[in-house]
């Protein structure tokens, strides 16, 4: 829903009057107000939010028979697929995806967006996204899951002597100064292990988002403990440096999840093999 007739139209390819024209017809139809003024934009009513995922559903369906009809590459053409990843899969995969796709499913357009395991359920069942990359969704019978693969744990420092033989130890780990990376902020799962064995680390500062730590690991004695995937890929763009962590961490499991309903959509099948290939080759 873009917020405004006006974006609307031009989204559309319509002129604002057509769109207007429309959205009069729609009201009558569904005896609704469907969008109402809230600042300088259209906000949907309770109605028009119960009437999306229907509409999003019949669209998808009337798209699943064009591609019966039509097996060449070219009914791609124009079409987008959203992909719902947390940052740290996105920084270290979505160049390689989109390779990846334009061999696969040439013309098709994925868009990125911001999901983490928790909501994964709920976007994928509100049409918010096609397709998540994820560690784990829980048991649905509206959603199915295909396991990619398993990611591990590194960590990540500018500021590092690389003539160094040794490995980190976990005397000089605990030395330095932490940057945390968690949706909550607070605590990761290198805490929980430090816990265990009645250890604590010191954390400076946390954030949500993987592709901020550059930005927080340019002092000595900075260091971040992420998936090796993200850490991997980090280091390529930057000036940083590696190392394995001195903690036993536990690896967790990296699926993609769909829509029970899209099982039989050749796209949705396309873009998962695709993915699956793409990390095949990213997670260690």
């Amino acid at each position: 829903m873009e917020g405004s007739a006006s974006r609307a139209a031009k989204t559309l390819g319509l002129t604002q009057s057509t769109v207007s024209s429309s959205l009069r017809r729609l009201r009558t139809l569904y005896n609704d107000r469907l969008f109402v003024r809230e600042g300088k934009g259209l906000a949907p009513t309770t109605t028009a939010h119960q009437l999306k995922p229907l509409i999003f559903d019949a669209l998808d369906k009337i798209r699943e028979t064009l591609q019966l009809v039509n097996h060449n590459t070219t009914c791609y053409q124009n079409r987008t697929i959203a992909i719902g990843l947390s940052d740290d899969f996105e920084i270290a995969l979505a160049d390689k995806l989109i390779e990846k796709l334009s061999l696969d499913a040439p013309y098709l357009r994925p868009i990125f967006r911001q999901a983490y395991s928790a909501i994964v359920p709920d976007l994928l069942q509100d049409n918010v996204i096609d397709v998540a990359i994820t560690s784990g969704t829980g048991n649905s019978r509206f959603i199915r899951r295909q396991l990619l693969g398993k990611s591990h744990y590194s960590c990540i420092i500018k500021h590092y002597n690389t003539q160094q033989s040794q490995p980190l130890s976990l005397e000089a780990y605990l030395s330095l100064d932490h940057v945390l990376v968690s949706s909550a902020g607070y605590v990761g799962i290198v805490d929980n292990t430090l816990a265990r064995n009645h250890l604590k680390r010191h954390i400076i500062a946390s954030t949500t988002h993987f592709a901020a730590l550059p930005f927080f690991l340019q002092q000595e004695n900075r260091i971040a403990t992420i998936p090796t995937h993200a850490a991997n890929a980090l280091e390529q763009l930057n000036d940083f440096t590696v190392l394995a962590c001195p903690l036993e961490l536990e690896s967790y499991p990296v699926e993609a999840a769909w829509r029970a309903k899209d099982d039989q959509s050749p796209l949705i099948q396309t873009v998962v093999t695709s993915i699956k290939s793409v990390l095949e080759s990213i997670l260690s």
